[in-house]
């Protein structure tokens, strides 16, 4: 957890960053040759009848010391990537993945610089910003029965909490092609994502062509902020979601995930602040 130590190889130089990015894509491309998931790769323009989660982000935030044109390359960013994933079908077996779905971001496909986190810092790259959507889609995925099977949690805690809505560590971040978001279906209903991009948020849903007996309510446990010896401050917790019946009556609780993450900014003249 500690940023101390050994440096990196990723962290030598741009070539090495650069060199450990292909390798990264070379294995993800190897894996997949050699893997039996069943992906998703069939639209429909049909809405489903059931509408079973909802949610919408703010794409435009004002973030400390972040360029706001890289917010709007952002908003640019996600417009292309929209429709490469909405109406997707996951029928039963299924597994939806995210890069497979939207495809390499490059300048040729119109993407543009936006903002990356590289190390816990601020940075640009081309089709910066997607990690959006990946953030919106696992979270709506966390409020349904469809099983989440690859997620990358963020390793740092770059911004402070203002207007935080949703629990710390309930994103997923993202990063061609290695670092996936996968959503596999092991209901015998068929589900569709649902993605806009309207003038000031990204909207999602997810539908299916079968009522659903369950609803879902996703919350923290454990939460803790620890100085480390080095002088740093690390962010801890644990994410649960509660079963509940469409009546309301709770059926029990389950597991999601831990989170650890490198703080880069100090939590302690967050709360002093005026």
């Amino acid at each position: 957890m500690a940023p101390v130590g050994r440096m990196l190889f990723c962290q030598i130089s741009p070539l090495t960053y650069q060199i450990s990015v292909q390798k990264g894509i070379f294995l993800r491309n190897l894996k997949d040759l050699f893997s039996h998931v069943h992906f998703a790769k069939n639209y429909s323009l049909r809405p489903l009848p059931y509408c079973c989660y909802s949610h919408r982000s703010l794409i435009r935030r004002r973030l400390q010391n972040v360029d706001l044109q890289l917010q709007e390359n952002k908003a640019v960013n996600l417009s292309l990537a929209a429709p490469k994933v909405n109406g997707i079908l996951i029928r039963p077996g299924e597994t939806l993945s995210f890069w497979r779905a939207v495809g390499k971001p490059t300048r040729r496909r119109g993407y543009v610089e936006g903002m990356i986190l590289r190390n816990g810092r601020v940075a640009s790259g081309v089709g910066g910003g997607l990690c959006q959507m990946t953030n919106l889609l696992y979270w709506m995925t966390l409020h349904t029965p469809l099983t989440v099977t690859e997620r990358w949690r963020h390793g740092y805690d770059v911004f402070p909490d203002s207007n935080r809505t949703q629990p710390f560590g309930s994103g997923a971040t993202c990063f061609y092609n290695y670092m996936d978001l996968m959503v596999r279906n092991d209901t015998p209903d068929t589900w569709r994502l649902v993605l806009q991009v309207t003038d000031t948020h990204l909207e999602g849903e997810w539908r299916a062509d079968g009522p659903q007996t369950c609803r879902y309510e996703v919350y923290e446990k454990e939460h803790e902020i620890r100085g480390e010896y080095w002088g740093g401050f690390t962010r801890h917790n644990t994410l649960f979601r509660r079963v509940l019946g469409m009546d309301g009556a709770e059926l029990g609780e389950e597991f999601i995930t831990e989170n650890h993450a490198i703080m880069m900014y100090n939590p302690m003249l967050e709360e002093t602040a005026p």
